[in-house]
């Protein structure tokens, strides 16, 4: 019988986020909900919402002061993406806060606050499926020459953007870049390559935690409220295992997601663990989104497919983001070539710690 010696101390211990800007962003965004009266309005960029945001120091939450932002940690930036996806926000916190502000700094470029959006551009210039393109004054591009990676700062000038849209009715644009404003962007260390990946598949994963926690309470609330046969339909068993199913999810993603955070908030992104802990916040809510999506609406029946009901602003979402920053099959595969790397005496440490030392 052998003896585990695995040391509990060496985990992520969460810390908690300042509990009055966790107030007051939870404020904003649900008066924000409470006050959209047509969900069936879809609006793909909220400018009132966003000037709103920027005037508060949400749009650049966590980028550094130095370059204009307000220096907050993940575990308040986890508070406002979640909250703002809740509520269905559509502004672009992801695109031009966490990850267009960080890509600049990483760089060494200016940032002048103005909106932008990132986006992975190919050998010919052009990137697909960037959100919020038509909106963006500017677009942050990652990019490879073929020996480095290169960030550009390009101006919506510069660029040639087709409209498009994703699987939730989002701003979802082809972009096309001239490869002489790509090959003149900053070089940047091989490593942000991973990591900006790395935050983009977190920042995904805690907006669907946030639409996954609002729609297991639009379920709550439709199930205690709707009667058949004399009763609420949440007496009924089949509805309670649905019901039960949504709750387990959630629990699950925002377990994964907060353990994720705390690992990245801990060591500034260095921890070694962090790699394991976003794969695994990127996998168990890509497949919480499947059961979440199917019995929410099969709860909900008939009302929540209409686009006069609130639930379709949670679940088309969740669908969409899943596929970002890697595929749910990609990370499956991540965490599979992990564990079988570890090999037999290293899968408990890397499970709890994220490293198999």
């Amino acid at each position: 019988m052998t003896t585990d010696t695995t040391d509990l101390s060496t985990l992520a211990v969460p810390v908690a986020a300042d509990p009055d800007l966790v107030g007051m962003m939870t404020d904003l965004f649900t008066a924000y909900r409470e006050a959209r009266t047509a969900p069936d309005q879809f609006v793909v960029f909220d400018e009132s919402l966003w000037g709103q945001l920027e005037e508060l120091g949400l749009t650049r939450l966590t980028a550094a002061t130095e370059s204009g932002g307000s220096g907050a940690s993940w575990l308040e930036g986890a508070a406002l993406l979640t909250a703002a996806a809740g509520a269905a926000a559509p502004v672009p916190l992801v695109e031009h806060g966490f990850l267009a502000a960080w890509l600049l700094e990483q760089a060494g470029l200016p940032n002048d606050g103005a909106l932008r959006t990132v986006a992975l551009p190919d050998a010919q210039g052009q990137a697909n499926s960037v959100l919020y393109g038509r909106h963006a004054a500017a677009v942050v591009a990652l990019w490879h020459d073929g020996a480095q990676w290169r960030v550009a700062d390009v101006p919506a000038a510069r660029v040639t953007i087709t409209e498009g849209h994703n699987l939730a009715g989002e701003p979802a644009d082809t972009v096309s870049f001239e490869v002489a404003d790509l090959g003149a962007g900053a070089v940047v260390r091989p490593e942000v390559r991973d990591e900006f990946q790395r935050r983009g598949a977190l920042a995904r994963s805690l907006q669907n935690v946030g639409s996954a926690e609002r729609a297991l309470e639009l379920v709550l609330t439709h199930v205690n409220e709707r009667a058949q046969f004399g009763r609420p339909i949440g007496k009924f068993q089949a509805v309670q295992h649905l019901v039960a199913d949504i709750a387990a999810e959630s629990a699950l993603a925002r377990a994964a997601t907060d353990t994720a955070v705390a690992r990245a908030v801990e060591s500034d992104w260095a921890d070694p663990g962090v790699p394991f802990a976003v794969a695994a916040a990127a996998s168990c809510t890509g497949h919480a989104a499947s059961v979440i999506v199917r019995n929410a609406h099969q709860a909900m029946g008939a009302i929540g497919t209409t686009l006069e009901h609130e639930l379709h602003l949670m679940t088309k979402p969740m669908l969409a983001r899943r596929g970002e920053f890697g595929t749910v099959h990609e990370w499956d595969e991540t965490l599979t070539a992990m564990a079988v790397a570890a090999g037999r005496e290293g899968l408990w440490p890397l499970v709890l710690t994220g490293t198999t030392a």
